[in-house]
């Protein structure tokens, strides 16, 4: 639906009812993906598009049924063998579309209107959507902002099942991808009850890795995976090329100090600094170090991490901003190769920004699935003394 927010929100400050058909499950070769609209008014005046072509004109008709009865649906659209003319996808893939009604209901024309707004706005927000569970709760919606004050509901008198699915989505804004996420009825995290889409509207946290080595090519893969948009930085062009991180979404050649004090950050950007060099790392973690970002961390051995807490103090640095520093970088995995390297920064990264300890859970007695911010209790293990 995010596609065609500036039309949607001139159709609601118009007074327009209208239905919205929406993507909420992908598989194979689709051509479109998870969240891509199609509204049409009681006019008959359509906007957007869920496959490209292939099936507009069922999903049409959809939303003025919907306009009609009031009636939230999910329909599959798929390709057809059997009858090559079928109404279906030509591509072969298979798409689910949910169709919802946006007329006077308050509470879903406010959710709808506030989701737009942000959108508009480019503010970070998601809309939540029940996809898949009992009649009266599909296409029940939620608008919920990054500091987990929301709008709408997804049952009277839900308040778990409320309070749960904001926490699903503000993971999802801080991961910054649209998703679809299951949960039970009664709010506890196990599969099963309902299905989710959770539509956000936020660019993706940045990972910035400063110096171009070996282990900065493992750790931008995993960046990746993880759904950074992955920077690379380091002085030196014979090291900082497309070649050597095909896989990067920007390559930067400049001193790290001085990109990173030209370029924009947010509380979600993480920074590893690997360049294990005091010339760049002593100017480059002054500035890091005063900044509100979610992780700094630097490579080095304990002796170089020593040596770079002197130098950084030297330099003017406090002891609350070195506190914040993560050195040596990552979890103690017993990593060895690059891979393993930056598998266990990553790690490290997402444990700090859920509250994570990084201790096996064999060994805690706290919910595997808690509050960011609550500590883990650890439990006696059976038999071990």
């Amino acid at each position: 639906m995010l596609d065609i927010v500036q039309e949607l929100s001139g159709w609601l400050e118009e007074g327009r009812e209208f239905a919205v058909a929406t993507v909420v499950g992908v598989s194979g070769s689709a051509p479109r993906g998870l969240g891509a609209a199609l509204a049409v008014d009681r006019d008959g005046k359509a906007i957007g598009s869920v496959s490209g072509g292939c099936v507009e004109g069922a999903v049409y008709e959809l939303c003025r049924q919907a306009l009609e009865d009031g009636r939230a649906v999910v329909e599959r659209f798929g390709y057809s063998d059997e009858d090559a003319f079928a109404v279906g996808l030509t591509c072969g893939g298979i798409i689910d579309v949910l169709v919802t009604s946006v007329t006077a209901e308050a509470l879903v024309r406010t959710a709808f209107r506030s989701a737009l707004a942000s959108a508009v706005r480019d503010e970070p927000a998601a809309l939540t959507q029940v996809i898949r569970g009992p009649a009266e709760l599909l296409g029940k919606t939620l608008f919920v902002r990054p500091d987990g004050t929301h709008v709408g509901t997804h049952g009277d008198g839900r308040v778990a099942l409320d309070r749960a699915v904001v926490g699903q989505a503000r993971a999802l804004l801080d991961a910054g991808h649209t998703a679809t996420v299951e949960i039970s009825e009664d709010g506890s995290h196990c599969p099963g009850g309902l299905t989710l889409l959770v539509a956000v509207n936020t660019p993706p946290p940045r990972m910035i890795v400063f110096g171009a080595i070996d282990f900065a090519a493992a750790l931008v893969r995993v960046g990746k995976f993880l759904g950074y948009h992955v920077t690379v930085c380091d002085a030196r062009p014979v090291f900082a090329t497309r070649a050597r991180f095909p896989d990067a979404d920007d390559i930067v050649v400049d001193w790290p100090h001085r990109y990173l004090g030209r370029t924009s950050t947010d509380t979600r950007t993480v920074l590893c600094v690997l360049t294990h060099d005091a010339k760049f790392d002593v100017p480059l973690l002054r500035e890091a170090l005063r900044m509100p970002v979610a992780y700094v961390g630097a490579m080095g051995s304990r002796r170089t991490h020593a040596d770079r807490e002197r130098r950084l103090r030297e330099a003017g640095v406090e002891e609350a901003q070195l506190a914040r520093l993560r050195s040596p970088i990552g979890l103690d995995l017993g990593a060895r190769t690059p891979e393993e390297t930056a598998l266990s920064i990553a790690a490290e990264i997402i444990a700090t920004r859920h509250g994570g300890t990084g201790t096996p859970l064999t060994d805690t007695r706290t919910p595997i699935h808690r509050s960011a911010g609550q500590p883990a209790v650890l439990g006696t293990v059976p038999g071990v003394a």
